[in-house]
């Protein structure tokens, strides 16, 4: 009895003693979820006003039994640091990340833990930056942490103005140089990259090359070019010649762009990266007059590296006839290569073009198994398609289609090869589209903590939890009104899957999210255009930036040229030439498409097409161009540029179509 008795004592006191425990750190054992709600609202409205101590005092009234009572800990150790009270900004996330071990802030709090003792307590500081590394090794906080541990080592040599007062031991110069180099090597434009530079150049002594080439990457990140052809002095010429091109463009120093470019090209390609001399190449391209005549004298410069690149360019300069004979040699010359997957395409839409169908089925079949992956694998297979239907091979043909559209759902290739199965002579298959909002991007059987922060709109703690998933850090840029950061984040996210989602995956709503819908239906029906495809050409267009305006002066949703809207408001009375108000460029830019189509004959691909190339052009194109139909017509179009706008434009629609369609 007495034994039964004593364990029941001990529980009560160990209970009790946890109690008072977190009582004395201002917390509350238990309150209704309505009420915890309630105070969370109000201490993240007061947090985002700046009343960063109002906002403490209510976070601090959290219950210890919420599932918000983490987040909320971490608000207070903010509000503490926003009002510079060290001391209380250090006890709250060191409270959080002894007591929260599994909790995605825990890694958080223990950087910020570990900043604010960087003056106070630098061996506890450091302790906790190697903490990090170690345990959280890939994500930015180790690689900050790497910064402040070689920091933290030399303002043990610092004087009081700022100076070294002694010689820095060889055993702590090693650690310093390594966590600089890690620093600059792995976020060579991260915030404190170019501190870094200065205070390894201040130990003096040897440095070799190939770090004085990292520090001269991000003086030139950091856009001191000055600084940068200092650095690059002490650099090999034959490592730092490309960075020194860019250096000089920076600059506008043209002659100099040339000469080094050319120079650099002819002696020093072996010891490039083939990306660093793609990227000078295009430099010196765009400062020349003749662009071709520049391929030209690059390619009689014989690089050891590079020369696929050049001739690459080359061949895309010439015209269809001389393109296949230019693809060929370059397939020829260089089958392992970068390009190779390019010119094997190039080659086998020549094969098509010239009827040679036979070939062109063994070459697709080729590419195919070759480069399953690439981005030309679903025009490949599309074209096989084509070709077998142009020779009736029926059950080919709806196999080729259909395996478009299931590896490549969204991409324009699904869109032709849907129209093609369903025998479709207008591009255009619907002409409205259900509006659906915006959602959280993930469905949840259960209710958790994200969903309960989403809920409260506090997003600076979602993105926290949710650093490494770009579709949620997307949707709290689309809950601030961000649109556009929100849209180009969620598409290069989408871009990285290897296997798309189905269609009623939430997260392609964000990738394709439907705005100012009431403008576009208003304006597209007077006109006789097809409202989901001038959503889809202001997606394209603008990224559904009001305010968006290109080098050339595009102004605007719709991105239309101040010189359009003119003419267009001069022809017409109660218009306005204001391209920066929403209703009246979505206005303009409908008038300016029904235009262009009326003057193409009403063929929509056309008309996409006149919007970024021309009408002139667009008119060249289809007097001078030999083609059976609209895809050969589109794959012909000589500007790069204005042949993948058609295709951009013409996915997002098939993309509008198919994950909204009523």
């Amino acid at each position: 009895m007495m034994k039964d008795f004593r364990m029941d004592y001990k529980k009560t006191i160990g209970s009790l003693t946890v109690g008072l425990l977190l009582l004395g750190a201002g917390g509350i054992l238990y309150q209704s979820p309505e009420k915890t709600d309630k105070i969370y609202s109000e201490a993240l409205a007061d947090y985002n006003a700046g009343n960063y101590q109002n906002s403490y005092y209510l976070f601090s009234k959290i219950s210890f039994f919420s599932s918000l009572k983490s987040a909320a800990i971490y608000h207070q150790g903010e509000c503490a640091r926003m009002l510079e009270d060290k001391k209380s900004a250090i006890k709250q996330y060191r409270f959080l990340f002894n007591n929260y071990k599994r909790n995605p802030l825990n890694i958080r709090a223990k950087y910020l833990a570990a900043e604010q003792l960087v003056e106070v307590d630098p061996s506890c500081a450091r302790k906790y930056f190697e903490n990090i590394i170690k345990k959280a090794p890939n994500t930015d906080y180790a690689i900050a942490s790497q910064y402040y541990s070689g920091v933290l080592v030399y303002n043990k040599y610092k004087g009081e103005n700022g100076e070294l007062k002694q010689n820095i031991p060889a055993s702590d110069r090693n650690y310093i140089e390594k966590s600089f180099r890690h620093y600059i090597k792995t976020a060579p434009a991260g915030r404190h990259a170019f501190n870094a530079v200065k205070l390894w150049e201040s130990m003096g002594g040897d440095i070799n090359k190939d770090d004085y080439l990292l520090m001269a990457k991000t003086a030139y990140l950091f856009a001191d070019y000055e600084k940068t052809a200092s650095l690059l002095q002490k650099v090999d010429p034959a490592e730092g010649w490309t960075l020194m091109v860019k250096n000089f463009n920076a600059q506008n120093k043209y002659p100099q762009v040339r000469y080094f470019t050319e120079y650099g090209l002819k002696n020093y390609s072996q010891y490039s990266l083939p990306e660093d001399i793609e990227e000078v190449v295009d430099v010196y391209l765009k400062i020349q007059p003749d662009k071709t005549d520049a391929v030209k004298k690059l390619e009689g410069l014989s690089p050891a590296k590079g020369a696929d690149y050049i001739m690459k360019l080359k061949c895309n300069s010439l015209q269809s006839n001389e393109r296949f004979a230019c693809f060929n040699s370059l397939y020829l010359k260089y089958p392992q290569g970068k390009y190779a997957p390019d010119a094997l395409s190039n080659i086998f839409f020549s094969k098509i073009k010239s009827h040679d169908y036979a070939a062109a089925e063994k070459i697709g079949k080729d590419y195919l198994n070759k480069y399953p992956e690439t981005k030309d694998a679903p025009f490949v297979m599309f074209w096989l398609g084509k070709i077998n239907e142009k020779t009736k091979n029926y059950d080919v043909y709806s196999k080729y289609y259909k395996s478009v559209i299931s590896q490549y759902p969204d991409s324009y290739y699904a869109y032709r090869a849907y129209l093609k199965l369903n025998h479709y002579n207008n591009p255009l298959v619907l002409s409205r589209i259900h509006p659906t909002a915006v959602v959280y991007p993930y469905k949840y059987a259960n209710k958790n903590l994200i969903v309960k922060l989403v809920e409260l709109n506090d997003y600076e703690v979602v993105n926290e939890l949710c650093r490494d998933d770009d579709f949620i850090k997307s949707w709290v840029y689309y809950q601030k009104g961000e649109y556009t950061r929100s849209v180009i984040l969620a598409r290069d996210a989408m871009e990285k899957l290897k296997n798309k989602p189905d269609k009623y995956d939430l997260r392609w709503r964000l990738v394709y999210p439907i705005h100012y819908n009431n403008e576009i239906t208003k304006y597209a029906a007077p006109f006789a255009n097809n409202a989901p495809l001038m959503l889809s050409i202001i997606k394209e267009e603008s990224h559904f930036d009001p305010l968006a305006q290109s080098l050339a002066g595009a102004s605007g949703l719709m991105q239309l040229m101040p010189s359009t809207a003119s003419e267009i408001v001069s022809r017409s009375e109660g218009l306005s030439s204001d391209l920066f108000s929403v209703d009246n460029n979505i206005k303009l830019g409908n008038i300016y498409y029904a235009q262009l189509r009326a003057l193409l004959s009403g063929f929509d691909v056309s008309a996409v097409a006149a919007y970024n190339g021309g009408i002139g052009m667009v008119n060249f194109w289809k007097s001078s161009l030999y083609y059976n139909d609209t895809d050969e017509f589109v794959e012909q179009i000589p500007y790069e540029e204005t042949k993948n706008y058609v295709k951009k434009v013409f996915r997002s629609y098939w993309n509008y179509i198919r994950i909204y369609q009523e």
